[in-house]
């Protein structure tokens, strides 16, 4: 197990970890899309939308507990102190990141809503350095940030008009679903000291994933039709969300948040290259776009990544004495 925990601290499993899960959330965009049409779900009835992510992630759950169960030869349950960090990873990792996301989907246009989901990756690092001070803020996290960020927003304003005004329910839903992930992130290292990543993966999914099932179905959500190629969708995207999520959280138990949370950058560029491959109805992206892009994301990462390399025996460590406080 010790082994484990020191290849997952090294750069390279990090780095390839965090592309997996990343590959993994950017098919779910257009994967998502697909699942609308083939269960026939009105888009622009925010309960049904909410109804079909519950069912997503309920099962999710279900799928991440049977299958530590038959590695562990025996069902799998929390500790009964760990009911509390199961509610409170459910309400911010899936409920509020969910009701809040889907509801800045349906009022803002897609290109804001692309680029305010990239602020999770800020809000993560403020929030683990500022609130639960698990690290340091340094200039060098912020300049990789910035840098970062800046090639989510060239490869989502590219060729696309951009509208400078605030919307509550909008604008300001899409933040409040990125402050929700950012909570989440530091509250998954704080409370996988106590009790198995995965284990609290797959419960926080099954208890988030009842109560959107429940808000849906009383507000008037539903599914209005099933086929095999339906179902075959929601067991991907099951598949998504039980494997990407699982997987960063592991990651976020065994590294810095700041050193994890960088990696997000890359979800919003790799959505818009999947969703131009696989949805024509998307824009397509030049190469010069896509390259540049990459490279200002690719460099945000190693910046903040770079101060791990180079300060490993004086940040790493003062990092972890910080958290055992």
């Amino acid at each position: 197990m010790r082994d484990n925990e020191g290849k997952l601290n090294k750069t390279w499993a990090v780095f390839l970890i965090a592309f997996l899960c990343c590959a993994l959330w950017s098919s779910a965009i257009p994967s998502v899309k697909i699942g609308y049409r083939l269960f026939d779900i009105d888009t622009t009835k925010t309960s049904s939308v909410i109804l079909f992510a519950g069912m997503r992630f309920f099962f999710s759950g279900i799928f991440i507990i049977l299958f530590q169960s038959i590695q562990a030869k025996k069902w799998v349950r929390p500790q009964k102190s760990s009911a509390k960090y199961i509610m409170v990873l459910g309400l911010f990792q899936t409920i509020l990141q969910y009701v809040f996301f889907y509801t800045g989907v349906a009022n803002t246009a897609g290109v804001k809503a692309s680029i305010l989901v990239a602020m999770n990756t800020f809000f993560a690092i403020l929030v683990s350095a500022l609130i639960f001070r698990y690290e340091t803020l340094s200039l060098k996290k912020i300049i990789g940030c910035i840098i970062g960020f800046a090639g989510v927003v060239l490869i989502n304003t590219a060729g696309s008009s951009f509208e400078m005004s605030f919307h509550v329910l909008g604008d300001g839903a899409m933040i409040m679903s990125a402050a929700a992930n950012a909570f989440a992130a530091s509250f998954t290292k704080k409370y996988s000291k106590y009790e198995n990543p995965v284990t609290l993966s797959g419960y926080q999914f099954l208890f988030g994933g009842a109560v959107l099932i429940l808000a849906g179905l009383l507000t008037g959500g539903e599914i209005r039709q099933v086929s095999p190629g339906a179902i075959l969708i929601l067991i991907y995207l099951i598949l998504i969300s039980s494997v990407a999520y699982t997987l960063w959280m592991i990651l976020l138990a065994h590294n810095p948040v700041s050193k994890v949370a960088i990696y997000g950058f890359m979800n919003p560029i790799m959505g818009v290259i999947l969703s131009s491959v696989i949805l024509s109805d998307e824009k397509k992206i030049t190469t010069g776009i896509l390259v540049v892009s990459l490279i200002l994301v690719s460099a945000g990462i190693l910046i903040v990544n770079g101060q791990f390399r180079r300060n490993k025996n004086n940040t790493g460590q003062k990092d972890l004495a910080t958290e055992k406080k």
